[in-house]
């Protein structure tokens, strides 16, 4: 079925939902309960008006909805819409409300009219009120009983669960809504065209689908603040699923982090020792070094730098092992030298109106021949993204099932590039081959304003030409296989600047520092790769005329 509609039809929103349905009926029927296939059978059958005003609430917020608010010109009468819905229990007329969810559901003026406060002087502010209100209504009540004053009913949807299941198995998130048909017709966002068998689908097993919402569950609870030892009991086991583990050790590192943030170390140090997610290892270090068990830290941290599990962590165990030598009375090793980065030290007046350190060195160097461009992390990527496109949406089974897919569905994991390694070898070879600027151009003409990983569109089109010309092809090779290695942290921490000569076909990456600033981890990391490589690149301090004392 074809998704780009336009928004002439007043029924586009039900449209979409049908297409969300035949889609779940032919690629998931094995996955849906005896009560789910039901309604993907029945809703088709109701009058449009009923199926209209279900689909308008279910794209709402919230469950409960007053009748005044329910209008809809092209649905007509609500009450006559409703019934079929009222009687298939798919919608209650006589829902029972807590004194919050009247709150909710009401103005301010109604609720001094119904509580007969009017006259109250001062008059309470809404949330007051509600506070004075709450010890005296504990019980829901029938909307009738709350405020027969007022010539209305309330309807709740009692589908929620189901929908939102529908909607996750769609998606593959619950991040992603029933607007995304909408911004997709009215040409908000745009996105790529992948080519989706019958097969491609997120979810595998019905298990799948249960263990993604139990997990979106306990993350709510999590925020909500609930206990975390509640949530930690709530938490499955190690799941079969790759993508649903990876989410599960990631909440797991939450917790962990919201534990040491706490105070509550040696839960913390629990949490981390039965979690593979990335960087926990490093912080079972620090806690085990804070908490001065010295010997237990080495031994661990010895053992991790023999094989670390990224650049990252690889660069903390180069800092921690000489502190935990120390601490341990061990003769002190020699340190590997820093590798030297071309230094710029500037003294520039201090702007009237605010501006960033970035942009005021920018200007100042705009005045001297070369240009000079504020890229930070958009350049490189962007470059990237453009030549490796084809590899990026190439049709994996299981990284693409649903027409609104931003980025592969694995995008995060581990795996997405040992998936892709041959792909991506072919669009890198074309570094060798010279091709590669007629692909990055090609590709950003043809594809321009699609939603994609890597590419920032609002990258000045100038700015591109001149990396192009100027930026070696060898050095854009080694650049695009580090951010391969660790897609996660290698997509950041590139210098803020960009400076072309492009008579001489050269560049200068500039990172700035404004006063009391530091280089960060991964902006560190990203240098010593340049210096290593011998790629020109500067680190620029600035400081402030009126804050440098003269003698």
């Amino acid at each position: 079925m074809e998704i780009n509609r336009t928004l002439e039809d007043p029924f586009y929103y039900l449209a979409n939902f049908h297409h969300v349905l035949e889609w779940i009926g032919k690629r998931y029927s094995d996955l849906l309960s005896q009560s789910e296939q039901a309604f993907v059978d029945s809703f088709p059958t109701l009058p449009q008006a009923s199926r209209a005003l279900l689909v308008r609430m279910v794209m709402r917020k919230g469950q409960i909805f007053r009748r005044s608010k329910l209008v809809y010109t092209e649905i007509g009468c609500i009450e006559q819409a409703v019934r079929p819905l009222i009687e298939l229990g798919w919608v209650d007329d006589q829902p029972k409300v807590t004194l919050d969810q009247l709150f909710a559901l009401l103005k301010k003026s109604e609720l001094l009219t119904t509580f007969d406060l009017e006259k109250r002087r001062p008059e309470p502010k809404k949330g007051e009120l509600l506070e004075l209100l709450r010890p005296d209504f504990s019980n829901a009540r029938l909307f009738g009983e709350w405020c027969g004053c007022l010539n209305d009913c309330l309807y709740e949807i009692t589908l929620t669960p189901l929908c939102d299941r529908l909607r996750l198995m769609f998606f593959g998130n619950l991040h992603q809504d029933w607007t995304e048909f909408i911004l997709s017709d009215l040409g908000v966002y745009r996105y790529e065209k992948v080519a989706l068998s019958d097969a491609s689908r997120g979810f595998r097993l019905r298990a799948d689908v249960d263990d993604y919402l139990h997990l979106y569950r306990c993350r709510e609870y999590f925020q909500a603040g609930e206990p975390v030892s509640a949530i930690l009991e709530m938490l499955p086991a190690r799941l079969n699923n790759e993508w649903l583990e990876g989410r599960r050790t990631k909440l797991l590192f939450e917790i962990g982090q919201a534990c040491e943030q706490a105070g509550e170390l040696l839960q913390a140090l629990d949490i981390y020792q039965g979690c593979a997610y990335p960087g926990a290892r490093i912080r079972m270090l620090r806690i085990l070094e804070r908490t001065e068990c010295f010997a237990h830290a080495f031994e661990l941290a010895m053992a991790a730098s023999q094989a670390p599990e990224s650049e990252a962590e690889a660069q903390v165990l180069v800092r921690m092992l000489p502190r935990l030598r120390r601490k341990l009375g061990m003769p002190t090793l020699p340190r590997p030298a820093a590798r030297a980065v071309e230094r710029i030290d500037l003294l520039l007046p201090r702007p009237v109106e605010p501006f960033s350190v970035e942009r005021c060195v920018q200007a100042y160097m705009m005045q001297l021949e070369a240009p000079v461009f504020y890229v930070e992390n958009s350049l490189i990527n962007t470059l990237f993204g453009l030549l490796c496109w084809d590899a990026v949406f190439s049709d994996i089974p299981g990284a693409f099932f649903h027409p609104f897919h931003r980025a592969p569905a694995d995008f995060a994991t581990p795996h997405f590039f040992s998936r892709r390694a041959e792909r991506f070898e072919a669009c890198l070879a074309q570094l060798e081959k010279g091709s590669y600027k007629d692909t990055i151009r090609r590709t950003l003409r043809q594809k321009q304003g699609l939603q994609a990983p890597f590419v920032h569109w609002g990258l000045p089109e100038e700015v591109i030409e001149l990396a192009l010309h100027c930026l070696p092809a060898i050095h854009l090779r080694k650049w695009f296989e580090r951010i391969l290695w660790d897609i996660k942290s290698n997509r950041t921490g590139f210098p803020d600047l960009i400076q072309f000569w492009p008579a001489e076909q050269r560049y200068r990456m500039i990172e700035v520092k404004g006063p009391g600033d530091r280089l960060q981890d991964n902006q560190v990391r990203w240098l010593d790769f340049c210096v290593e490589h011998k790629m020109p690149v500067a680190v620029c301090y600035l400081q402030w005329e009126d804050t440098v004392c003269t003698m």
